[in-house]
């Protein structure tokens, strides 16, 4: 064989095996429903990246730099243009898209207090803090003109946007018990959704709008209500057991999906409305590390998506489903960092 044609083809081979490899390393074996995984953000603590409503941009909180809690950004989906648009005081989260991709929603507590909050009181164990000086705010996708949509005086957060764009889906404290509301887009008509003791979050709605998906706790015996009824008068939630939910886009016909007695969070539909994705340490010996599964939404059919031995935590779906964001722990340049990846999803025959 001609020697330029073997050098030619040695050079082709090489390329083509360094190429694979670098799409493959920051994958785990077992994880066949991703390919083509990167990493977006590089340090800090970046976590909640949400796609746009045409799957073109992200936005997402991070603690990077000089920051000292967490802010909103922005970027394009293959990790350009980082640019923070929240006002870089207090702190911020759950930022979310407008349908129109000229707008965004995210929590802050700026308007209360330039510092950061103080962080939970360890002293009862992993907690959550929901600080009643947050509330929504509504911006330009610059971050400019920000309007404050909520004024409960309670903890007002963790809102998303339905697909038909008409209402936003939020966490309040305003009741005492952290539930679920929902409001139309300039935070008119604001109306409570749940009703049953134990912490109602991280809410998303199905693509066409008619359901919502969501973290909750039902805390049942006497120990798991009175440890509730304590931390709820301090603002704060044990999330160590926590199940995933759906029911209608007005509270009704309410289901449970997962029944696994773990930390389960961070769900969002799969673009067919007929899967959800989530978080939870189910499996996992110490409870520390969290995976990503994927569940029928009638309960059946579960199955473990990621295999990292740390953490990986809030997928999300792009609209089209050709690609899943996620907040992960693997391959840290830094112990304590959480980056934010995109994979190529892949549909298993």
């Amino acid at each position: 064989m001609n020697k330029t044609l073997v050098l030619s083809l040695i050079i082709l081979v090489s390329h083509f095996v360094s190429a694979q490899s670098e799409n493959e390393k920051y994958r785990f074996e077992g994880e066949s429903h991703l390919k083509n995984i990167r990493m977006l953000t590089e340090v800090g603590e970046n976590a909640e990246a949400y796609f746009s409503f045409d799957g073109k941009k992200l936005i997402f909180q991070a603690t990077v730099d000089s920051l000292k809690c967490d802010q909103i950004f922005t970027m394009n989906i293959d990790g350009s243009d980082k640019k923070m648009v929240s006002t870089g005081k207090g702190r911020t989260t759950c930022a979310y898209f407008y349908p129109d991709g000229e707008k965004i929603l995210y929590a802050s507590t700026h308007h209360f207090d330039e510092d950061c909050p103080p962080p939970p009181d360890r002293s009862k164990g992993y907690v959550w803090k929901l600080y009643d000086s947050y509330d929504i705010f509504m911006a330009d996708k610059d971050g400019n003109n920000l309007v404050q949509i909520t004024n409960s005086g309670k903890y007002d957060a963790e809102a998303t946007i339905s697909p038909k764009g008409d209402k936003i889906v939020f966490t309040s404290t305003r009741d005492d018990d952290p539930e679920l509301y929902i409001m139309n887009l300039d935070g008119s008509d604001q109306t409570r959704l749940t009703f049953e003791k134990g912490y109602d979050g991280g809410a998303f709605f199905s693509p066409d709008g008619e359901k919502i998906v969501f973290r909750a706790s039902r805390p049942k015996t006497q120990e798991q209500l009175s440890d509730y009824d304590e931390l709820v008068k301090y603002g704060l939630v044990r999330p160590t057991t926590l199940e995933i939910f759906v029911m209608d886009a007005d509270g009704k016909n309410m289901n449970q999906v997962t029944n696994l007695g773990k930390a389960s969070f961070a769900p969002f539909f799969h673009p067919d409305g007929k899967r959800i994705i989530f978080s939870s340490n189910y499996g996992s010996k110490d409870g520390r590390d969290f995976n990503l599964f994927i569940i029928n939404i009638d309960g059946t059919g579960l199955k473990q998506i990621t295999y990292n031995p740390t953490f990986d935590g809030f997928p999300m779906f792009s609209p089209d489903g050709k690609y899943l964001v996620f907040g992960s722990n693997r391959f840290n340049k830094n112990p304590n960092d959480t980056n934010i990846f995109i994979a190529e999803w892949v549909e298993e025959e």
